[in-house]
């Protein structure tokens, strides 16, 4: 393969964790393929962009309590991105882009990322998370929704109803937000001053948001600016020198 050091490699990375009664174990997962496969396929040809085998489990431990979910500790993700990258970078690549769909563990690609780089200075790694590109969900759904909808709810459920429509189950899907902070208060469960929960501490069901407001056609919308985002991403990755 030639000019290796130009290739980018792409690490998707999801988890197996509860989201609700109405989702599957594997949201996340889907999530991150379901987008970065379309995106692969609309890339220019010119461009040369790989996907490594995903990595289905995650640092999910703030689900814990809730069936069927399935954690790495914070040790084993970081030696388990350690070691992958160092086989990247063995293998001679010099872009290496974490793709992250869960919300759980974006800290634990940032460490990475940095300390590989650290030790390879001529290794570039991206942490990223694939919902962080431009998209269109703050024109389909209500702000409060796009908020505090961070586990299950309208955004996540439509697009799950984009990719896999035949096992989402809407007749079970429920309605259900965080406690309130005083309106004063400069903390937050998400955000620049936020709290340490489990989703256990807010919300009964698992779910985290309003996923009654889903919609399949909303979901198709929304799944085509995330890979339009992806799409220009990933080219800027592939242009992109120090």
């Amino acid at each position: 393969m030639p000019d290796k050091d130009r290739v980018v490699i792409l690490q998707p990375m999801g988890a197996i964790e509860q989201h609700g009664y109405h989702l599957p174990l594997a949201v996340d997962s889907a999530i991150c393929l379901g987008v970065l496969g379309q995106a692969l396929a609309q890339l220019p040809a010119d461009i040369p962009a790989y996907a490594l085998p995903p990595l289905y489990y995650g640092k999910s431990n703030e689900h814990n309590g809730f069936a069927g979910t399935i954690s790495l500790s914070t040790n084993t993700m970081l030696a388990l991105l350690w070691e992958v990258a160092e086989s990247v970078y063995r293998a001679g690549f010099r872009k290496l882009a974490l793709v992250n769909a869960h919300g759980g563990q974006p800290q634990i690609l940032e460490l990475v990322a940095r300390d590989l780089h650290e030790k390879y200075p001529d290794f570039w790694l991206f942490p990223l998370f694939i919902w962080r590109v431009p998209n269109i969900s703050s024109d389909l759904f209500p702000a409060f929704e796009v908020e505090q909808g961070i586990h299950g709810g309208a955004v996540e459920t439509s697009v799950m109803l984009s990719l896999l429509p035949e096992i989402v189950k809407m007749e079970q899907a429920q309605r259900c937000y965080p406690p309130s902070f005083p309106h004063n208060s400069l903390l937050a469960w998400e955000g620049q001053h936020p709290v340490s929960w489990i989703t256990a501490d807010l919300s009964p069901t698992g779910v985290i948001g309003d996923a009654t407001l889903a919609d399949k056609s909303k979901g198709d919308r929304l799944l085509s600016s995330l890979v339009a985002g992806w799409v220009q991403l990933i080219q800027d990755i592939y242009h992109w020198q120090n």
